[in-house]
């Protein structure tokens, strides 16, 4: 029995090796930049506003009730004040974060902060900033990524499953996905997941590997992970399909 434990201890490791980017990876939010991510809000014909980012759109109204929102989530916007609004975000009819929307004085800054739980308890704060492109007055306008700030930077988790293939985690949102390097989809699962999304990897080179999100099969982000040459760093670039915007997010080794 000690004979095969040490045996499985070796071969684990040796997954490990041909993975250079397995293990624990803290979001670092100074060194990232999610500069040319947008968001869009448009005054329609009925009246209602219309949201959009990454690629994806929804309408509302201010009144407190839920409505369709990104992913199969939904968002329950009310005013607070004349440049105040709040946003409850539900996925799959449980809270998700409570988003407070505040428009400057000027006119030229939009502060959004989001607080909500994380299901494997505590809670996360994260505050983004973002400075008018276009538009006016009120929220109506293109808006662009300025800065961001957060209590509780996300964790990710890989670590080598089988010969060939990959499960990633978030543990904090109790995240799971259990893919191989073929270019398959599979499910990532979750309290907090949307339903039917998943995700499908394959390795670009010997520090990096590409993944495919999509939505009930509807492609939505396209990404690749790199690992620096030193193993401290883990670079994500990439974006959501059909709009031109990219970011890049660097996580350190924890």
């Amino acid at each position: 029995m000690r004979h095969t434990f040490v045996l499985v201890l070796a071969a684990s490791a040796a997954l490990a090796a041909d993975l250079p980017y397995a293990g624990k990876w803290k979001l670092n939010v100074a060194k990232s930049d999610f500069g040319e991510s947008t968001v869009t809000f448009a005054q329609t014909a009925s009246g209602q506003m219309q949201f959009t980012a990454v690629g994806q759109s929804y309408t509302f109204q201010a009144d407190g009730k839920d409505y369709p929102s990104l992913f199969g989530s939904t968002a329950a916007w009310k005013k607070l004040d004349t440049n105040t609004w709040e946003t409850a975000i539900k996925q799959n009819g449980k809270p998700l974060s409570t988003d407070t929307t505040k428009l400057s004085a000027d006119g030229k800054t939009l502060t959004v902060n989001s607080k909500g739980p994380k299901p494997a308890g505590g809670t996360f704060d994260q505050t983004t900033v973002y400075e008018r492109v276009s538009g006016g007055p009120g929220l109506a306008g293109k808006w662009k990524t300025k800065n961001v700030k957060s209590s509780s930077p996300t964790i990710l988790d890989l670590a080598a499953s089988g010969a060939d293939g990959l499960t990633l985690k978030i543990a904090d949102f109790q995240i799971t996905c259990e893919a191989k390097f073929d270019g398959k989809d599979y499910p990532a699962t979750g309290p907090t997941m949307p339903s039917g999304l998943t995700l499908a990897i394959q390795k670009a080179g010997p520090r990096s590997f590409e993944m495919t999100e999509k939505q009930n099969g509807k492609t939505l982000f396209k990404l690749t992970f790199a690992v620096s040459a030193d193993g401290m760093t883990l670079t994500e670039t990439g974006g959501a399909t059909g709009v031109d915007e990219k970011i890049k997010a660097v996580y350190d080794r924890q």
